[in-house]
């Protein structure tokens, strides 16, 4: 109660820095929120898409009247498009999945909301989905807003005979067929998240509970020289500071509450939710509840025990004790397993995050972030008593005996930038091994597509798409039967020997112009396939069918593949001259080729998919849920970025506001004393920038050790990221050019001597 009062009836910059301080901490808590529901937000997409799952049974052994059920899922652009045949039994009453009052009837479509939105856009999806929209989907049978999911009511007739039909039994499993992100990824986001949001929020709600640091111990050294007790007088900070940790915990809680409602009905990219998924949980309103007033608690008994111990030091203002050197202790441990786990990179046995490994890699990255931040005070202490020993310059002495005398002031300045650019080489690190697991083999990416369901525009508007680098045409013989019952089939790839070499990885002995066979030395030949043998194909010039008779050649091209490849089954090469003029093959395949980043490909979907939606493309060897499963990782980590880079940065902004407050007085007296504004200026700014310097040196080193010891034991390629070290090495300068800037407001021109009335 006496805190409480003192808080209240203090002034109005008593209660300014409540204030304060509650509103950092509620930014502090928003993003923990937002941090601890993600998870819930992936589980709740999945728990929907496992519950409107079919069981199945066989469809040959289906009982007569029994409900059958196809599933079809298939690419729009790089979005999974599910469509889900239902033929209605006669017999029982078929339970309906999530999301739908009854199964549909033949002629019956249940779209989902996005779904029926794209419809009307492009008109052409209606071959797709036979029958009349009959209802939506609700959300409660969709995993998100944006998902393109459809039920189809048709006849027995025309789905028995399918190979993939079965025999519905009910719906919903246990597991998603498809999760928004692995299990094993999910772990992996998780830590990212960890280092890179919670490391430093704990940094910057320690920030928000220290404000006014000086100020408040003084005071508190009153009261005990007045007769409070040690244990009353670290009771009435902490009072104080748990006040504010829980009004901003509570108005974090509200923030997140818009900020959910705000996020889920705009989306982020590649991830929409209902803001039901992103609702608190107890769980998480608990950790914020407590957590964030159990950290100020301590904090503030912290910050008061000075003032307890020895009140007549604080008051007369004597030579404080040295920093604690325990810090350096758990930066040398979380170094040492770092260290160790980096080592046997070296090794033809390195290490993997398996077992006891993974909770030892976790707790080597977590203890050397936090040693880092205990550790810094005494080093900066350190160097400020060597230069100070030994330097002339006026600025620099005055800079360093402030830092000797008050080590902790300049390092609640610095920590936030040097955690940032620690938390910076972990996500280069995560990122790194990311892209190892979801990259694919190939440097290329082929796309398949019918030619007969598309017209020559379209085939020209394909091949313009951005990020297609070659295309090919190919085209399949037709004959009888042969004595086997299979008819021989051979097929040509219709393209220049320029386009062949994009296509494919290696090629040798192509000529220009000329009709060749086609040989891959890492398969087997086809027997039916020699020189002289002919195979007709049939061609159409514009109405007219054509049909050509090719005659393999003996002239060869070898040619290396990609594996998989679009055209590794060709057999013969047929350049574009030797067909009739504006005769397309009425048989075969288009076939585009792009780089395989997980960017261009969706980029080169989405293209095909804006002009021929309803064409069946086959990004060969890709599957389209791992395409959206890398978008939305990549949004999560960028969103954890952005997260512990607003931090960071709201942690430096706090606290060199409130390290300007704490100092006027002494920036006055000095100036009274006759120092120049521009001596003041190198002062403030060398107080912060040495230490700083110190702070990032470290963090390079160390962050470098602990992102090099989770790519080790990731099992990955890459061990040694020495091309993400001029990236860092750019961001410290850009930190240490920020704060220099930070520390030039503090000192102004005009001089109020009431600042100093008191001394």
């Amino acid at each position: 109660m006496l805190g409480l009062r003192l808080l209240f009836g203090a002034g109005r910059g008593s209660r300014v820095r409540f204030f304060l301080m509650a509103a950092g901490s509620s930014l502090g808590v928003c993003c923990l929120a937002l941090v601890l529901t993600i998870p819930a937000i992936l589980n709740a997409h999945d728990a929907r898409a496992a519950a409107r799952e079919p069981q199945t049974a066989s469809a040959a052994k289906a009982r007569t009247g029994s409900t059958l059920v196809l599933e079809r899922r298939d690419p729009h652009g790089s979005k999974p498009f599910t469509r889900v045949f239902v033929a209605h039994g006669t017999k029982g009453t078929q339970q309906p999945p999530p999301g739908l009052k009854a199964l549909p009837e033949p002629g019956e479509l249940y779209l989902s909301p996005r779904l029926h939105e794209l419809l009307r856009a492009e008109p052409a999806l209606k071959d797709l989905l036979p029958g009349r929209e009959k209802s939506r989907i609700g959300p409660a049978g969709l995993g998100d807003p944006d998902e393109l999911y459809a039920y189809v009511g048709t006849t027995r007739g025309k789905i028995a005979g399918d190979a993939d039909t079965g025999e519905l039994r009910s719906f919903g499993y246990s597991y998603a067929p498809s999760p928004v992100v692995e299990p094993s990824t999910l772990t992996n986001l998780r830590f990212a998240l960890a280092t890179l949001v919670l490391l430093p929020l704990a940094v910057f709600l320690s920030v928000c509970a220290r404000l006014s640091a000086a100020s408040r111990t003084r005071r508190l050294a009153a009261l005990r020289l007045l007769g409070l007790s040690t244990k009353g007088t670290q009771r009435v900070n902490a009072a104080e500071t748990v006040v504010a940790a829980l009004l901003g915990a509570f108005l974090g809680l509200g923030e997140y509450g818009i900020l959910n409602q705000v996020m889920s009905r705009s989306g982020l990219p590649a991830l929409r939710w209902y803001p039901a998924d992103g609702a608190l949980s107890w769980t998480t309103v608990a950790v914020c509840l407590l957590g964030c007033p159990a950290l100020a608690w301590f904090v503030g008994r912290a910050g008061a025990r000075t003032a307890a111990a020895n009140p007549l030091a604080v008051r007369r203002t004597a030579v404080p004790k040295p920093p604690t050197k325990w810090g350096g202790l758990l930066l040398v441990t979380g170094l040492g397993i770092v260290t160790g786990f980096c080592a046997t990179g070296l090794t033809d046995h390195p290490a993997t995050s398996d077992g006891v490994f993974a909770l030892l890699v976790v707790g080597g990255v977590l203890l050397t972030g936090a040693g880092l931040v205990l550790t810094l005070p005494w080093l900066s202490y350190l160097l400020a008593r060597k230069v100070a020993g030994t330097t002339r310059s006026l600025a620099l002495n005055l800079a360093m005996r402030r830092n000797e005398v008050e080590p902790g002031s300049a390092m609640r300045v610095v920590t936030g930038l040097v955690l940032l650019v620690y938390a910076a080489s972990l996500a280069q690190g995560v990122l790194i091994e990311f892209e190892q697991v979801s990259k694919p083999n190939n440097p290329v990416q082929d796309y398949s597509m019918p030619l007969p369901a598309l017209s020559e525009r379209q085939q020209e508007q394909l091949t313009e798409v951005p990020g297609v680098r070659a295309h090919a045409r190919t085209m399949v013989s037709w004959s009888k039967p042969g004595p086997s019952g299979i008819p021989p089939q051979a097929t040509a790839l219709v393209a220049t020997c320029a386009e062949l070499k994009r296509l494919v990885r290696r090629t040798e002995g192509c000529a220009e112009g000329r009709i060749m066979r086609l040989v891959n030395p890492d398969s087997a030949a086809d027997p039916d396939i020699h020189p002289g043998a002919s195979f007709p194909y049939r061609l159409r010039n514009g109405r007219r069918p054509v049909s050509v008779t090719l005659t393999i050649p003996s002239a060869t091209v070898v040619m290396h593949p990609y594996d998989p490849s679009a055209v590794g089954d060709a057999s013969v090469i047929v350049p574009p001259s030797a067909l009739p003029a504006h005769a397309r093959p009425q048989s075969g395949s288009l076939v585009l080729d792009s780089d395989s980043d997980p960017h261009v490909v969706r980029e080169v979907l989405d293209g095909i998919g804006a002009i021929t939606p309803t064409v069946s493309v086959e990004p060969v060897g890709v599957n389209v849920d791992s395409l959206s499963q890398i978008a939305v990782i990549e949004t999560l980590l960028v969103l954890g970025m952005i997260m512990g880079l607003v931090i960071g940065v709201a942690a430096f902004l706090v606290a060199v506001t409130d390290r300007a407050v704490e100092r006027r007085a002494q920036v006055t007296a000095i100036t009274l004393i006759g120092a120049r504004a521009r001596t003041l200026r190198a002062v403030q700014s060398t107080q912060v920038v040495l230490p700083l310097a110190i702070g990032l040196v470290l963090a390079l080193i160390s962050g470098k050790l602990a992102e090099s010891s989770y790519l080790v034991t990731g099992g990955g390629e890459v061990f040694w990221d020495f091309a993400g070290i001029p990236v860092l090495a750019c961001a410290a300068l850009g930190v240490i050019v920020v704060a220099t800037l930070g520390t030039l407001p503090l000192v102004g021109r005009r001089i109020d001597p009431e600042l100093i009335r008191r001394d």
